[in-house]
């Protein structure tokens, strides 16, 4: 097939890469060997180092085993980013398990089904949710749980030299470093191989019923290894990681976590993406180079008032990688002249872990554009009636992708399986148009499709003229009921500090930049937007939170 893409690679990013049949965790043991004592981990300023860390690995891994973990077993992990997260990841794949990284936000019901949907055998958590996870244990497979506190992560290398010959405990509960203390020496590791599973990856159930996206481990190692090489300029051994995105969603676990792994980077965790006083201050005393995130994590830095009197230095940046919601130019160029380095917008899904595009490193990063297809990814855009036909160049349609990281399918469910991979394509739910030189643009869900009058309205047109008002910093939009025309659109508006609009006001500028039926028929106003904690707007609780509304 034509790739127009491929003549816009920066020089040196290849068009095919050779990827080894190896396991996700030996980019660890690579990385133990090439920069033994330098900081895989910083938190709180306390690091542990790749040597290190590895040795925690295989002290967890075989612990767990111990503990009744067979391969293909699922281990959830329910923590914000610390570094007993990455000890966690890497433990229960070299001990053959399956990882299910679970949000620490979620609730009873979110919790209990995806715990009760994985099969997760044991659970390893941070303490403080354990009056949650007690409500809800009885109800899934949850066997064992092993809990760790935050002061865990300043003493978790000091527990190497402390440990029992003993077998693991078998209580239904205890906590970590109890269970590295208690690793016998002669467990012996399973072998795992490329085409094991690694993750169950849920999708984050804006467009319904969350599913598992059943990754492998050659999925993680072949997107780990893509971004590598499209990252031009990044050394290895050299790089600073900012892990503010949440590793337990597909985009931190790969793009922070393992590529900084593979790069033998230094990463350094951020529990919450949203405290940007801890975010800047972790930037400018380690000097990251790499900050993959959202774009309003990228605005929030922009209004900091100490970066706008300009008290921060932020110019060790090299590249950010922006995902989860479309990247504004205005935020793009406003980070760029304050760090110095490049943002690049990118897109990717859970089930293809985790990302597929992304604009240049080096060359053109065009306006609106989630960029160029990456090394060995495959795309088309179909229409949306058959979904085998392809449109005309510049037309929108559904975005279909065959490439190296596509899931192996969802977890019990082959009915799903079979409308979202067929023939060796990846059908992604997202509408999308080409240019002529490859680059790809975002035009909104197949499934939040708005009907007005048999014409179809994208959310996210109306959401970009929003956006390009002066007086507005956030916007969503969405179709909602009408007892008269079924479906009309309705905008939710967040102002800027001091500003003030009315309905009419967004109507009128609304106006003069869309047909008349895009126009919103209903404004409502906002403190702030519902987001999943990698800053993608929640419009479907937006929706949920109209109709609510209207039966009080």
């Amino acid at each position: 097939m034509e790739r127009p893409w491929l003549k816009h690679y920066d020089p040196g990013v290849p068009a095919a890469l050779d990827y080894p049949a190896v396991p996700v965790h030996t980019f660890l043991e690579r990385s133990a060997k090439k920069y033994a004592e330098k900081a895989c981990t910083v938190f709180q300023d306390r690091t542990i180092s790749y040597r290190q860390m590895n040795m925690l690995v295989d002290r967890l891994a075989r612990a767990l085993i111990a503990l009744g973990i067979n391969k293909g077993d699922r281990v959830a992990v329910m923590m914000p980013n610390l570094p007993q997260f990455v000890l966690s990841f890497y433990a229960i794949l070299k001990a053959g398990g399956v990882v299910v990284a679970l949000n620490p936000l979620y609730q009873h019901t979110e919790l209990e089904y995806q715990l009760g949907n994985s099969g997760a055998k044991v659970l390893i958590a941070l303490r403080s949710f354990a009056d949650l996870i007690h409500s809800v244990q009885s109800k899934t497979g949850v066997r064992s749980i092993v809990w760790t506190e935050l002061e865990d992560a300043f003493q978790l290398f000091e527990l190497l030299d402390k440990h029992t010959a003993q077998k693991a405990a078998s209580a239904p509960e205890i906590s970590l470093p109890d269970l590295l203390r208690s690793q016998p020496a002669d467990t012996e590791l399973p072998a795992v191989d490329a085409d094991d599973v690694a993750i169950f990856q849920y999708s984050g159930g804006t467009t319904g019923i969350p599913k598992g996206a059943i990754g492998l481990h050659r999925n993680l190692v072949a997107n780990t290894l893509m971004f590598r090489h499209w990252l031009i300029g990044l050394e290895e051994g050299k790089e600073i990681v900012l892990a503010a995105i949440p590793l337990f969603h597909v985009y931190g676990m790969v793009i922070a976590m393992s590529v900084g792994v593979y790069l033998g980077a230094t990463i350094v965790l951020v529990p919450s993406p949203r405290n940007v006083d801890d975010v800047l201050r972790n930037i400018e005393k380690y000097h990251a180079t790499l900050f993959p995130g959202v774009p309003n994590m990228y605005q929030a830095i922009n209004l900091h008032p100490e970066v706008m009197a300009g008290k921060i230095d932020l110019t060790s940046i090299k590249a950010c990688i922006s995902g989860s919601a479309p990247l504004l130019a205005e935020t793009k160029a406003t980070f760029e002249r304050v760090s110095g380095g490049k943002l690049m917008e990118g897109y990717g899904l859970s089930e293809a872990p985790t990302a597929t595009h992304c604009n240049p490193m080096l060359g053109e990063n065009r306006v609106g554009s989630i960029g160029l297809p990456l090394p060995d990814v495959d795309c088309r855009i179909v229409d949306l009636e058959s979904g085998t036909q392809d449109v005309p160049l510049g037309e929108a349609g559904e975005l279909i992708i065959r490439s190296p990281q596509v899931m192996q399918g969802y977890h019990n469910r082959p009915d799903e399986t079979g409308i979202t991979l067929r023939e060796g394509w990846l059908y992604t739910g997202d509408i999308a148009t080409m240019d002529a030189d490859g680059y790809f643009y975002l035009v909104d869900r197949k499934k939040e499709l708005i009907k007005i009058g048999g014409l179809q309205v994208w959310p996210r047109e109306i959401e970009e003229v929003l956006a390009a008002h002066p007086a507005v910093r956030e916007v969503a939009a969405a179709g909602v009921s009408d007892p008269v025309r079924v479906e009309v659109v309705k905008a939710w508006v967040v102002l800027k500090p001091g500003e003030r609009l009315d309905e009419e006001d967004v109507r009128q500028w609304c106006r003069q930049h869309l047909a008349p039926y895009k126009v919103p028929s209903q404004v409502e106003f906002r403190g702030e937007l519902p987001r999943t904690l990698v800053g993608k707007v929640l419009r479907r609780e937006l929706v949920r939170q109209h109709k609510e509304a209207l039966q009080v």
